[in-house]
């Protein structure tokens, strides 16, 4: 079964930081059933055991074994495994998303018969069943592993073939607006790019609405179809993910991150950062500085 062959060369060929000897492909093992927050990434991320539920904005995702997520935009989530631990680990296997090896594939495969994705953008996350086509070649790529002297040759066209069939897939819609540069999700795309690069600043929707070539009204309303989230919510997400990376590395300087991140008053901060993770920020930098928390999800 194709499933249990998946688990078993994962098991074998997983290393701690997810890296593969395929650029861009990556293969987790997690115990974890803790819930943590992270960036997705433009990934594809198929469950291979266990299963993960990730909430992105008020959106709620939930996926198992044959299943896979595509995000199509670099999103604030938080996740956890639902049933991991030592003796049934999740695991799972994941793929960057190219948008030039996107459009080339279109540009070959024919992409004036696809719809142009000039619409609203689907949501930037979705989950789906896994067609035996797709798990035939993930599974032909995992077992390159085993065959070095064939690999640098066969793994770029496999990860291509993955790519068109996620294309043509269920998901299709999505991952086609990926690779077209004029699409509503490229634009969409660069605006999430522009908020992580500005975080810290105050801004206004128009100027980035602007920036993406869309008026505020449009840039708004594919901006939330898209991240569950308006742009100032979005910007809050990047302000306490950040604050939390930066609170693991100086737990002691509370007021500082807060001032670090954007924030101007630390009453704010507090209440905003205690809303997302459960615990004020002091108790959480404790937390963090004693190592008992997670601040990387894996794979999405």
């Amino acid at each position: 079964m194709i499933i249990e062959e998946l688990r078993d060369l994962i098991e074998r060929h997983v290393r701690p930081d997810m890296s593969t000897p395929v650029e861009g492909v990556m293969i987790a093992r997690d115990e974890v059933s803790t819930l943590e927050a992270s960036m997705s990434g433009t990934v594809m991320a198929l469950v291979a055991q266990g299963r993960k539920r990730l909430a992105l904005g008020d959106r709620v995702y939930e996926y198992g074994p044959g299943q896979y997520l595509v995000s199509s935009l670099d999103l604030p989530v938080t996740g956890q495994f639902l049933d991991a631990g030592p003796d049934r680990p999740a695991l799972g296997f994941g793929m960057l998303l190219d948008p030039a090896a996107i459009a080339e594939l279109l540009l070959q495969g024919g992409a004036a018969a696809m719809p142009d994705g000039r619409g609203t953008p689907p949501s930037g996350i979705m989950v789906s069943e896994a067609p035996v086509q797709l798990l035939d070649a993930v599974l032909r790529l995992l077992r390159l592993f085993d065959r070095p002297r064939d690999l640098a040759m066969l793994a770029p066209l496999i990860k291509r073939e993955i790519l068109w069939w996620l294309i043509v897939g269920e998901q299709g819609a999505t991952v086609r607006q990926l690779g077209l540069a004029g699409s509503n999700l490229s634009r969409i795309a660069q605006a999430v790019r522009w908020i992580r690069e500005h975080y810290a600043k105050t801004f206004h929707v128009e100027d980035v609405a602007d920036i993406c070539g869309m008026s505020p009204s449009a840039f708004y309303r594919n901006f939330q179809a898209a991240t569950a989230m308006s742009p100032i919510q979005f910007q809050k997400q990047m302000r306490l993910q950040e604050a939390r990376l930066l609170l693991a590395a100086s737990p002691n300087d509370v007021a500082g991150v807060g001032y670090r991140v954007g924030y101007d008053s630390p009453s704010q901060f507090s209440r905003e950062y205690r809303r997302q993770f459960g615990t004020s920020p002091s108790q959480d930098a404790l937390q963090l500085r004693g190592g008992e928390l997670s601040l990387a999800a894996g794979l999405a």
